[in-house]
This record gives C-alpha cells, structure tokens and sequence, in this order.
C-alpha cells in the first residue's frame, strides 16, 4: 500500500507548520501523525498566516473522524484518504476546505531544525592530502596541532566510503565527530568511562530527519558502521537489493526500519570495541587535548563592597572566598584594618527595618567577640555580601555532605518560536525585579529546574541547548537528572556533577487538562527526587488560557493536583502538597488582571504594581482559599511579563486577532513561582523577576532562586542501645480534630514518617460531636494514641524530621484530611501544644490540635550547628552599637523576621469557634513574643544562662516573661522549652516559628489583662445570642450605624478585623448577660 503525499507521518508540529508557511497558500493541508494519542492524526490547515489544527480520532470500530465540538454529530470514515476526500468539499466544518495538499519531501531538506544552510552536495575534503604522517604506531602524530593519528586513519576510510554513498549531507556529522570530538571519547574510555557520551550526541544530531528522510539515514549509519568494519568487510547484498529497488510497498519500510533498529543498537558496541582494540595496539599515551578539554571550573574572584561605618565613616569590604578571609580597609587606607578569616566569623545578622544593614559578629582573640555594623549600597549589596561570606564558609567547612543548596526554578513559554542563541540573562537572574547582584550572579547554583511551556524544539535537543548555555556561562558540564515531557510543555533538572550521587529516588509524572483532560496542550508536568534526606517536587504547568476562565484554571489546577504520580508511593493518600519537604509550583498559570487595558499600561508606566497586584486573579483566587493552600510566593517588582510584541519590550500587544474576531490579552502576569515547605525548614528566596533581553516570544522568561537547608543521611555516633531510656519515643498526650464534613463515620490517624520504620495508626477516636451542621469535631486520649519508635534517637536526627497525620474513616478508609508536623519544637520532657491545617486534595478541610513530646535521651542530645544558622534576622529594637562583647555574649537574635500574616480562614459557619473558641479580639497578634531563637545563637546563650526557663525567655522577651511559672511558661503554646536541651525553630524569614494556627485561634491578648482571655465557647453562644436573638441597641458594638457595628460578627471570620470596644464585654455583669450565659451552659455542657 502507497501512502498519501500529503500524510507526512511522525514529523513534528513544527515542521509541519513550516511546511504549510512555505507552500503560504489558503487552504494548504497535510495530515500527520497525532503526538499525544496513539493511532490518532492532526489535520494541518493553514488559513490567514494562521495554522489551524484538527484531531482525527478512530473510535472502538476504527472508524475515524473529526473531532467536533460538545453536541455535534461527528461523521465518520473508513479510511484516512475518505475523510481527506469529504473535507475538499465546501461547508464541513473547516475554516476553509482543503484545497492544496502539500506532499512529503522526496529530498533531504536544505535546512536543518537550526536553520543554518545546509551542506554543499558534494562534501569538501574532510582530511588535507597534505602533512599525514602515516606508519607510525606509537602516541598521537599529528601534522597539525591536536590532529591524532588515529583520527586522521578513520577519517581517511571515512572518505573511501564517501564516494558510493547517497547520504552526503550524513558526512558532514561523521567528519565533525572523528576530527573534534574523538579524542574526547578515547580521554574518556581510558579514564575508564564506557559511554562515549559525544558519539550520542553526534548520533542525536545526525538523525535528526530521521522520520521524513528514513532511506538517506539508513545510508548513512551503514556508512559510519562500515567505517568501523575491516576494510576488506562485503556490504550486505539484501540491503543493497533493498536499496536499489526503492519499492514503496509497505513490507519493504518495515524492513528499513528494522535496519535501522539494527544498526542504531549495535552501533555504539561497535565503535567502543574498535577504539578500545586501537587503544591497546598503539598503547597510546593520554592525549594532549587541552584546546577541546572542558574547561575547569572558574575561580571566585575576589570582590569588593563599598560600605559605611558608623555614622559618617566609609570602609571597604573585601570577601577572598577561596582563601577564606574578608578584609575591612578603612578609606584612603592602602592596607587593611583588619582580616577576619572565616572560621573566625561566628554571626551576620540582618536588619529588616534596613534592608541594606548587617552585623558582623566574630572572635577578636580568645576572650572577646566583636560586632561590626555596615551599611550597604543597598539591599542587593548586602545580600550579594553575605552569599559571598555562605559560600566561604561551605567551601571551607569539613562536613562531607551539605547543610545548604542553591536551587534555580525558570520558567518561560516560548511562544513556538527557536530559543535566542544566548539565554545568559535567564540562567544568571539578571534583568528586572529582585535580581541577583553583578557580583554573584555567575556563581552556579547546585540545582538548576526548567520549565518550559509552547516548546517546539525536540526533547533531546533542548535539553542539550541548555546543558551547552550553563557550561558556557558557569564552565560545568551540569548532569541531567530528569526530563519529562507532555507536548510541548517540558520540564528539566540539572545538578553539579558532585550531587549527581546524592540523587535517588527520581520520579516523573505528566496530566493533561486540555478539552476533556485528553488533549495534551495544557496540563503539566513533574519530577520528584530525594537530595540525601530532603524531598523535592517539582510542578511546571500550562494551565488553561482567557481572562474569563478563572474558574477553569482553579480546576486544572485541581486536577493536577490529585492526578499527578510524585513522591514516595506509600504517601500517595496525601495531599501532593504534603508529600515533599519543598514542593516548587511554576509556569504559565494564566491567570490575568481585571482592569482595563489603558488603566494597566498606566499603572506599568509608573511602575505601581501594587495596584495590578489587587487584581491579579492569581493573588485574588488564593486570598479565597481556592487555590495554592499555603504557597509562598516572592515579592512581584517586575512588570507583567505576558503579553509583548515578539522582538521587542517596549510595548504590550493585546489585541489578538482570531477568526472569530478580535480577543483582548490583558498584560497579565501570568507566568509565575510558588513554594510550600514543610513546618520549621529553611527556605529563603533570594531573587525572583523576569528578563528584559529575551525578545523571542511573547512571554518573558521569569526566574526565582532559592537558598534550601538540606538534611544528609544520618549516621548516628553511638550505637543504638538495648535499654528503654536510651531509645527515643513520640508520646502523645490528646488530639482535637475539626473536619468540615457530614459524615458522622468513627475515625482513626494514621502516622507516617521517614523516621518510622513503618506507619502506625491510632484507636478510633474517644468521643466526637456533630451539633453543629457541616462540622464534626473528634477527640483521641493518650488511651487510643500510640507511643512512636524513631528508627534513631539522635537529637541532630530527630531535629529534622516531620510527621505526616491523616484522619481516616473507620468505613470506608477515606482521607477526611491530612497534615504536618514539625518535631524539632516537640522536643523535650513536657509535652508541647501544637495546632495546624487540615488539607485534602488542595482544600483546607478543619483543623487539628494537641499535645505531644518527643523524649529524647541524655546521651543523645549531642547537635552541631547548620551552616545557615549563622545567618539570623533582626529588628532595629536593639539599635545601640556594641564595640566589644565579652565572650561569648551573642545575644539572642531571632532567626528570621516577624512572621507574615495569614491568610482569612475559609470557614464562615460560626459553629468553626463554638468547637475551636474565639480570640477575644479579631486582629492578629503583632506583640506575641517570637519562639525561641535557633540553635546557633541557643548553643551560644547557653554558655553564659542557666537552663532556667524563666531566665531563657527574660534574655529573649524581658523581665516580663518572669511573672509567669516555670510550668506556665513550658506549657505555653506559643514556646517550646526542652529540659536541659535548645531546640531550634524556624528558619525561614516566609514562614512563622510555630505550626500554623488558623487564624481563628491566633489569640491576641489585651494589653491591660493577664493570663489566657481567649473566649471559650459559652462567650461565643453568648455572641451568636446577641446576633440572633436581640436587637442592636444604640451604642453596641453591633449596631449597623457605629463604625465598629457596620461588619457582621459572621463575616469577621473571613478577614483581619479591629478588635471590638471594651465596652462591648464589659457587660457580662449585668442580669440579661448572666441570664445568656446560663442559657448557653445548659445548652453547650
């Protein structure tokens, strides 16, 4: 059977728009293969300069047709060249009928993917007649510089074949292997490396028309394996026969194909043993290849930072990271006051109210430590500054195995269109918003994770352009660790050849979200991995497009979000967000602004993106809990990114004509970055913004890099012991849960850690309540809790270790939802109150809280310090200078800023307080005392206060914190002091240092009152009493016409809120409040 000429096979979208482009005719067609699904193909129609795309699906029958819109009957067909032929007709369905077909290619293309010319037709001399040396046997003879002998021999049968064979264009690649890339090969073979990792490349390259130009290939690789045969070797006569009758019958394309089959798996076996029987005949020396040898990593240069000193006083800063030392000059000073060297340096600590001021604490001589203040240029300085001094310090550190990485996230849709030739910008954060600073934007980063959407180059190809782009900018050949792709939407990660062993554990995933979840133009994809002990999850996606589908993008989101296959396999029940210590969430999302056009545009001119912000359908959707549940994004100071003029970014380009009119693209951002992180991790964001350089598409690329602590596989000191004391165990004293369900199903939790040797699960629950509708609030005593075994008992192990809680019904087995604990502020002989989220498939479903511990043995409180605790955050409360502090007085500083706000609660039923007890006031608490510091300053506050829990607070909080009891304070929600042990907390300057409360239980205590003044459920009766049941008397806080009476109790519950008039509770006193109060006990208890 002949094929049509306008069924072009496997080739790809892009080529065939191409094609269609050249033929520039309306109503040119050609069909091809389908990439997504099997069996299917695409109807290529070019209308307008415009390429209109038609799936042709076969049914259960194999009868095929058109896909059509919901509710159109679909007309079916036998066969492809029916359906072609009932389409050329007018008035089908088609933007235009199908007039001109565009036939196969019967040449090799002139043209390659890249669009540079192709080759003469007769190939040039691949070696000069002149200056071989032929004969001789013994090392590399070359008649010009780094020309190897034995290169030269193989170029010399290379060109023997040349003469009789039909693919010319072929030589070209073979002749750029043998000449270049060969000797890198045979370096690599006698270092031991069995992959001939440059010979794959070339491969790649050279068939890369391998689909449409199947006979000239196949010709090809018969010439690069005859090159690598004896001399003497006969060419096969079936496949000459095979040749010389170019019969079109099916049966004989099948039998090229198994050819090449053949040919493409033998191949590198072949030219492996023939290059190791030449490296053993001519005993060859290692070759001198330092003009095509990688090159070596480049030096960190040393870098200076123009600082002030005091008040008036300049100096100069100047940071030598690969000897270690930083060096203070003063101005006009030729030689410097002084060199810290950087074991020396003990603390930087960040100021936030200035975003360009750091102290410097570090050892002057064995009894003092000093304290320096600089202030910088401004606050990309500073933190240029203190990368340099991290760096240093990881450099310089004896530990075999990291604390800290650097992680670069991009993003970028590339519109269809060829990457620029440099994508130096992208890759090093340079261009607008919070970018990197000159002076650290070549360090590579260890993890580098791309994501691209509307990506038309081949997967290998773009993989390569990248791997090539990073060596060229950082001079290291990064290592590929994933790839996963879904169309055109393709997702890589690259690490340092160093952490390519403490990769493991590597998954991928894609989902589609297009018409029907079928198509695979939207959708996303994933990759999951262990970096030693912490889990990485990785989500690049396209999500559907058009200001009006909000609501469409919250479902693809939904989708992917319970459809993606990431991570470990036993936490598959859990929430994807759940399932990783850092989860990264990025692409073109979509979502755009709501506002006008000329309003945005004037707004971008003044550069308010405060303003866009307030409409940004992304930051409006996650504000009503619909989608990214507790995701942390970097602050937007880079104007949107979508959508350009191709070529340039001097204007935004909104009209969009289509055939069925003109649509309106709003300048969106649409392209973007988030992250969720495990409780009490560090994560910090060091840049994120877009580039301004890349005019390719009209989207620009966006980039966001990550500072990330990192747990190692645990080795402990001791071995573990036989007795109970010397074992560690999680002791649960009660668990209160609060589902958002009608179910009234018994339930039980289960528990699951890396910690465990295996999950474990509770009793069903003591006693539950279901009064209040929609709700249904569980109880577990230490009777139905069990005790859990950590697989180690180390103190540095368990600091770094989380608990993953799922309720489950008794019935059916079904999540109710799932959550995450930190224990490092669990740690200790008492137990410590948590509170936190419940979530289920991207929703937040109730809440859980308790009370647990984490006894840990003597013998095994043993910790050190994390490289990134050094690095703390302070406020201006302490602004006196401190010249000299006497050792080791570091005083207690707080490991990251003040915690953002949350975000509103999704309840609105107010029986969510009557279970969970209402705040007495209905902002949140910027005067609740700060946790406990981190371990670094924790070890060095020890060394100077008792473990006095009273004495540990005053030095944090003041005397205040004294009034209280030692068992108050340790009991205390909001701190978490261990007996006879620090235990650090959060490090991270996004997220706060105590599991999330939900905002309806984050207590704010009146200043002129002690003790707990959180309302208890008889106080919340009594509120919903006057709501319900009594007029609003004139002067109440609930009157409609006072300021503090125009909102609704009911929607407080749904945003931050002024706390109410004094006078409002001060009324408890009188005969009608008692008389609710009594109401509300007998109905309540």
């Amino acid at each position: 059977m002949t094929a049509a000429s306008w069924y072009h096979r496997d080739i790809s979208r892009v080529v065939a728009e191409d094609l269609l482009a050249k033929a520039g005719k309306d109503g040119c067609f050609l069909v091809r293969d389908s990439e997504s699904v099997s069996g299917a193909y695409a109807l290529c129609l070019l209308f307008q300069r415009h390429v209109h795309t038609y799936r042709i699906l076969p049914d259960e029958e194999g009868l095929l047709s058109v896909q059509t819109i919901q509710g159109i009957q679909a007309k079916c067909f036998r066969t492809l060249t029916d359906l072609i032929g009932a389409y050329q007709q007018p008035n089908n369905g088609l933007v235009i009928p199908l007039l001109y077909p565009v036939n196969r290619a019967r040449e090799p293309v002139e043209e390659d993917s890249d669009g540079e010319d192709g080759r003469a037709s007769h190939p040039p001399s691949l070696v000069p007649h002149s200056g071989i040396i032929a004969g001789s046997t013994s090392g590399w003879v070359t008649a010009q510089p780094n020309k190897a002998q034995i290169s030269q021999q193989l170029q010399l049968r290379l060109q023997e074949q040349v003469h009789s064979s039909p693919a010319s264009d072929f030589m070209g690649f073979i002749a750029e292997y043998l000449s270049t890339h060969l000797q890198l090969d045979l370096e690599a073979l006698r270092n031991g490396n069995l992959q001939l990792r440059h010979l794959s490349t070339a491969l790649v390259t050279a068939c890369r028309g391998l689909h449409s130009e199947i006979d000239f290939t196949l010709a090809g690789l018969e010439t690069l394996a005859k090159v690598f045969d004896p001399p003497a070797s006969p060419r096969s006569p079936v496949r000459e026969q095979g040749l010389l009758a170019s019969d079109p019958d099916l049966e004989l394309l099948l039998s090229k194909i198994a050819t090449v089959n053949h040919l493409l798996s033998s191949l590198e076996k072949k030219v492996l043993k023939t290059l190791q029987e030449t490296v053993i005949k001519h005993k060859l020396a290692l070759p001198s290849v330092a003009a095509v040898h990688p090159p070596a990593a480049k030096p960190m240069a040393v870098q200076s930072f123009e600082v002030k000193v005091g008040k008036t006083q300049r100096a100069s800063l100047t940071v030598d990271v690969e000897s270690g030392t930083m060096a203070i000059t003063k101005r006009g000073c030729s030689s410097p006051e002084e060199t810290i060297s950087q074991d020396k340096i003990l603390q930087l600590i960040k100021y936030q109210s200035m975003q360009s001021k750091v102290r410097l604490v570090y050892d002057r001589d064995q009894h003092r430590s000093m304290t320096r203040d600089f202030i910088f240029q401004n606050a990309r300085k500073r933190e240029a500054f203190c990368q340099l001094l991290q760096l240093m310090k990881i450099q310089h550190s004896n530990l075999d195995e990291p604390d800290l990485i650097s992680v670069y996230v991009g993003t970028w849709n590339m519109g269809s269109a060829p990457p620029p030739r440099s994508m130096a910008s992208w890759l090093t954060s340079r261009g607008l918003g919070q970018t990197q600073d000159e002076t650290t934007a070549g360090i590579p980063h260890d993890i580098y994770v791309i994501g691209t959407q509307e990506n038309s180059l081949g997967d290998r190809e773009w993989v390569e352009f990248l791997r090539a782009s990073l060596k060229t900018l950082m001079s290291i050949d990064f290592r590929v660790v994933a790839l996963q792709c879904l169309w055109s939407i393709k997702i890589v990660v690259l690490v340092k050849p160093e952490h390519e062993r403490r990769i493991s554990h590597v998954n991928t995933s894609s989902v589609k979200t297009g018409i029907a979840n079928t198509l695979g133009n939207k959708g996303a994809v994933g990759v999951s991995f262990l970096f030693n002990g912490t889990s990485f999850g990785f989500v690049n996606c396209h999500l559907a497009s058009g200001s009006e589908k909000t609501h469409r993008r919250n479902q693809n989101y939904s989708d992917i979000l319970r459809s993606l296959v990431l991570g470990d396999k036993r936490l598959s029940s859990f929430d994807l967000t759940l399932r990783f210590t850092h989860l990264f969430w990025f692409g073109d999302l979509n979502y755009r602004l709501d506002m006008e056009v000329q309003d945005i545009l004037a707004h971008v001119n003044k550069k308010e993106f405060e303003a866009l912000l307030a409409v940004d359908q992304l930051t409006l959707e996650r504000e009503k809990n619909k989608v990214f549940l507790r995701f942390s994004e970097g602050d937007i100071s880079f104007p949107p990114t979508y959508r350009y003029e191709r070529g340039s970014r001097d204007s935004y380009v909104w009209q969009k004509f289509k055939t069925t009119g003109v649509r309106i693209n709003v300048p969106s951002w649409c392209d973007r970055i988030l992250w969720k992180s495990h409780p009490e991790t560090h994560m910090l964001c060091n840049s994120y913004g877009c580039t301004d350089d890349i005019v390719t598409s009209d989207h620009s690329p966006v980039f966001a890099t990550f500072e990330v602590g990192v747990t190692s596989q645990f080795v402990p000191r001791k071995a573990p012991g036989s007795s109970p004391e010397s074992l560690a165990c999680i002791e649960w004293d009660s668990i209160e849960v609060i589902v958002k369900t009608a179910s009234r199903s018994k339930c039980y939790i289960e528990f699951h850690s890396y910690c465990l040797e295996e999950s474990q699960r509770s009793g069903e629950n003591s006693s539950q309540s279901s009064d209040i509708p929609g709700f249904l609030k569980l109880s577990w005593s230490a009777k139905q809790l069990p005790v859990l075994s950590p697989i180690l008992s180390d103190l540095e192990y368990l600091l770094d270790q989380h608990l993953l809680l799922s309720i489950k019904g008794m019935d059916s087995c079904e999540s109710y939802g799932e959550c995450c604990i930190a224990m490092r502020s669990m740690i200790g002989s008492l137990a410590q109150q948590f509170e936190t989220f419940l979530f289920h498939r991207g929703e937040e479903t109730g809440s859980m809280r308790g009370w647990m511990k984490v006894r840990v043995p003597k013998d095994r409180r043993s910790t050190r310090e994390r490289l990134y605790e050094w690095i703390s955050f302070e406020t201006d409360e302490m602004e006196s200078d401190f010249p000299t502090l006497s050792k080791p007085a570091l005083r207690a500083v707080r490991s990251r800023p003040l915690s953002l706000p949350d975000a509103a609660g999704s309840y609105t039923n107010p029986a969510y307080f009557i279970f969970e007890g209402v705040p007495n006031t209905w902002a949140q608490c910027p005067s609740l005392p700060e946790p406990p510091y981190s371990q670094a300053s924790d070890r060095q506050a020890d060394r100077y206060l008792d473990h006095s829990p009273c004495r540990r607070l005053q030095s944090l909080t003041g005397a205040q914190a004294c009034s209280s009891s030692k068992e108050q304070l340790q009991r205390s929600p909001h701190y978490s002091v261990p007996e006879a042990i620090s235990c650090g907390h959060q490090l991270s300057p996004s997220q706060i240092g105590r599991h999330k409360r939900p905002k309806s239980a984050i207590l704010t205590r009146h200043p002129q009152t002690s003790g707990d003044c959180s309302l208890t459920a008889l106080h919340m009766a009594w509120c919903l009493s006057d709501v319900d049941t009594e007029p609003h008397k004139r002067g109440s806080c609930l009157d409609p016409s006072q300021p503090e009476g125009r909102k609704n109790l009911l929607r407080h519950t749904r945003s931050a809120l002024e706390p109410p008039p004094q006078s409002c509770w001060e009324g408890a006193g009188s005969q009608r409040d008692t008389r609710r109060l009594n109401r509300a006990r007998e109905k309540y208890h």
